[in-house]
């Protein structure tokens, strides 16, 4: 709790000295039209944001999906298995054909986004590897190994991924097709 009271008043006084600094920079005027019009810029025209980060896994159409699965599973593969994941079991399940479990792939890739941020230094300083040990990977593996989670079909010799259908939506709330549509 220390550590996050320092970190707010070094943050607040950060803030004071960029926005004492800011007020006393001199304003100047608005560019007039013409001279927006040469510098190629219009009001009508806002500039698309672009990602600072990949965004996650599911907003993404081929061939970027493709290749963000491709990145992940060469993590997956490279840092996640061998250094974490000891043999599989019946309590603690793992699938090597991961990438065919929707709910496994979306999981994984939050982990990964995570893991990017939180051992870069830089961004994170020194806890980061602890907060992401905690906070991100202890609670998505215990999720996806546990005898209910995506690979609890899945044992040593056969692969199936479990499709859970949704239960049915309370009448209340159907919608009949067709219904009450006499034109």
């Amino acid at each position: 709790m220390a550590d996050i009271q320092a970190h707010v008043r070094a943050l607040t006084t950060r803030l004071n000295q960029l926005t004492e600094a800011a007020s006393l920079q001199p304003t100047s005027a608005a560019p007039s039209e013409e001279d927006q019009a040469d510098a190629g810029c219009t009001e009508e025209e806002p500039s698309e944001p672009e990602w600072a980060s990949p965004p996650f896994i599911l907003l993404l159409d081929p061939p970027d999906y493709d290749d963000e699965l491709r990145a992940l599973a060469e993590w997956v593969q490279g840092v996640l298995v061998p250094g974490y994941l000891s043999e599989p079991s019946a309590e603690a399940r793992w699938c090597h054909l991961w990438p065919e479990h929707l709910v496994a792939v979306a999981r994984l890739h939050a982990l990964w986004l995570a893991w990017q941020e939180l051992t870069d230094p830089a961004s994170c300083g020194n806890l980061g590897p602890s907060t992401w040990h905690r906070d991100h990977f202890d609670p998505c593996i215990r999720e996806l190994r546990s005898p209910s989670g995506p690979f609890q079909g899945c044992t040593r010799g056969e692969h199936m991924i479990a499709h859970r259908q949704p239960t049915l939506v309370p009448s209340a709330w159907e919608v009949e097709l067709g219904k009450g549509d006499d034109s």
